[in-house]
């Protein structure tokens, strides 16, 4: 497909997800009304207002009431100061707003041009798509979080855990923002395809798909088996130093470099155990398979095409991983039905770091073993 008809697509999909983000943004206050709690419960309300602060529009109470918690001043100096760093926190969701956009439409269009919706491909085009959008919302988290660490008053204090913590923070609003921003993309892609020449899948050697699919999985399972066992990740958080303002650098390593997190059996029943193991194994399979069908669905095999591919399929192995955990979870009836989506995303940022790893492993493999003739078709 070609530019100028893939960026309308793109440029609606990601109008769309930015205007999602903001209506959810701007209804992040009115779960803080007195009618609220008549609607959802005290839990499932908090779970919502966990979700929707990383796009809310309006800063902190602490911030307007004359700067950061413990700042001491008062008077025209609290003004000032609380004056100041709301329009940091302003600056901050202005640069989010923006980055989700451009990162949204980047990836779409790359997207939408190597995996047009034609020939069989518009399930895996809507797939790719969905996966994106969390990879554009952590983007867009991670540019904006100097500007919001910076309006909290101590940017300075700890500034690698606080960054972890913001780019952990784009929650699964995201999520189903991306669901439907993905669906109308694909339709509107659908649309403009009409009219453009057929775009035949092409046939990869399967030997050739198979061995590319298990060298990007090899990479996503170093995260997930080896680097996410819970020794080597204490080790990890705990054994890198530093000083200054880079200091403590262990949190935002965990954030992308670990897809999970588990221990052996020895606490929890054997039964338990595998299940929960068998979640991991549902997302090497998901990875295995999307890296399998990848080539052939690009019209061109190309470095970033590989690499964006990738990460959407480590993202969608995450995301049925966290399906299967949902449906194992039994403590709804506790902390309400909000908080069965609360994990919902987690992980995005390594699978950013080991999706794009294991694009590039998978190409490297897919060339040695002669299967990548496609890297010479036109468009």
């Amino acid at each position: 497909m070609t530019y100028r008809r893939a960026v309308i697509p793109a440029l609606v999909g990601g109008l769309l997800i930015t205007l999602l983000l903001w209506w959810a943004g701007a209804s992040a206050q009115a779960l803080q009304l007195r009618g609220t709690t008549g609607v959802f419960d005290v839990q499932s309300a908090s779970e919502l207002r966990r979700w929707l602060a990383p796009w809310s529009h309006d800063p902190p109470m602490a911030l307007l009431s004359g700067g950061p918690p413990g700042g001491g001043t008062s008077g025209d100096t609290a003004l000032n100061g609380g004056t100041q760093y709301a329009d940091l926190y302003s600056t901050a969701m202005q640069i989010r707003f923006v980055a989700v956009f451009v990162f949204f439409l980047a990836g779409a269009l790359l997207l939408v041009r190597r995996i047009p919706p034609t020939q069989g491909r518009t399930p895996a085009t809507l797939l790719a798509l969905w996966a994106w959008g969390p990879v554009a919302g952590t983007l867009a988290v991670t540019v904006s979080a100097p500007w919001l660490i910076a309006s909290r008053g101590h940017g300075s204090y700890r500034f690698l855990p606080q960054l972890a913590g913001v780019i952990a923070s784009s929650g699964p609003v995201m999520v189903f923002a991306a669901l439907l921003s993905a669906l109308l993309t694909v339709v509107v892609a659908r649309v403009t395809a009409k009219g453009a020449d057929p775009l035949p899948r092409q046939s990869v050697p399967p030997r050739a798909a198979r061995l590319a699919a298990s060298a990007g999985t090899a990479v996503i399972a170093l995260s997930l088996v080896i680097l996410s066992y819970e020794s080597v990740a204490a080790w990890i958080q705990t054994s890198f130093g530093g000083g200054g303002l880079l200091s403590e650098p262990g949190d935002l390593l965990r954030e992308w470099l670990l897809l999970g997190g588990w221990t052996g059996p020895a606490t929890t029943p054997l039964g338990d155990w595998l299940l929960y193991r068998a979640a991991d194994v549902l997302m090497l399979a998901v990875v295995w398979w999307a890296l399998r069908l990848l080539p052939g669905l690009l019209i061109r095999t190309t470095v970033p095409a590989m690499a964006v591919g990738a990460v959407c399929a480590t993202v969608l192995g995450l995301l049925a991983s966290q399906v299967l955990h949902m449906a194992m979870d039994d403590t709804v009836t506790v902390w309400g039905p909000v908080y069965l989506f609360s994990k919902l995303g987690d992980g995005v940022p390594a699978a950013v770091t080991f999706g794009i790893a294991a694009g590039m492993a998978a190409l490297a493999t897919l060339r040695l073993a002669g299967g990548s003739d496609t890297s010479k078709l036109p468009g």
